[in-house]
């Protein structure tokens, strides 16, 4: 059997952990891409890192040779839908966090308009109410691949609609009227 294995962190936590402008950053991201906290930003940070550094390897070989090792490079995005087919390889170098956390499956509910907010879609992710090709997934960093994108559906039906209270039957009672003096 022996011990289990010693799982790695997906992300590196920055250098200056206390920076303003960074901090501001992600606190704008977070909001705006509904994200729960900051390690979601930086996990996909280090997946833009990885591609990045992959595509300056590619095109430091140069020639052909670059360009045909960079081939499941440039598959494996464009099939996920961050780059178009028929991009260049330095258009990799170009991406941005945007790009990445665009393709996650709670954004793309909320682009639908399955919901009305973004915290509204991780919500209704979690508790089961979306599903991918007919799929139930209960994960809101699901990476959706191009492919799969006409497929979000709802798993269960729900109603998201905003419910206006009925106003009572009963009338204000109106205050009494001072005597005349």
């Amino acid at each position: 059997m022996g011990d289990p294995r010693k799982l790695k962190n997906q992300y590196s936590s920055p250098r200056k952990v206390w920076d303003a402008e960074r901090i501001s950053t992600e606190g704008k991201l977070k909001t705006v891409y509904g994200l729960k906290n900051t390690r979601e930003i930086w996990v996909t940070l280090q997946t833009l890192k990885r591609a990045r550094r992959d595509a300056m390897r590619y095109l430091s070989i140069g020639g052909e040779a670059g360009v045909q090792k960079a081939q499941p490079l440039m598959q494996r995005l464009a099939r996920l839908g961050i780059i178009a087919p028929d991009a260049k390889l330095d258009d990799i170098l170009s991406l941005s966090v945007e790009s990445f956390l665009g393709r996650r499956l709670q954004t793309l509910v909320m682009k639908k308009g399955m919901a009305r907010t973004a915290r509204q879609a991780r919500q209704l992710i979690t508790h089961g109410f979306i599903a991918v090709k007919g799929r139930k997934v209960t994960i809101p960093s699901y990476r959706v691949n191009s492919e799969e994108e006409a497929y979000i559906s709802y798993y269960k039906p729900i109603d998201i609609s905003v419910h206006e209270a009925e106003p009572s039957k009963k009338a204000p009672a109106e205050p009494a009227a001072e005597p005349a003096q």
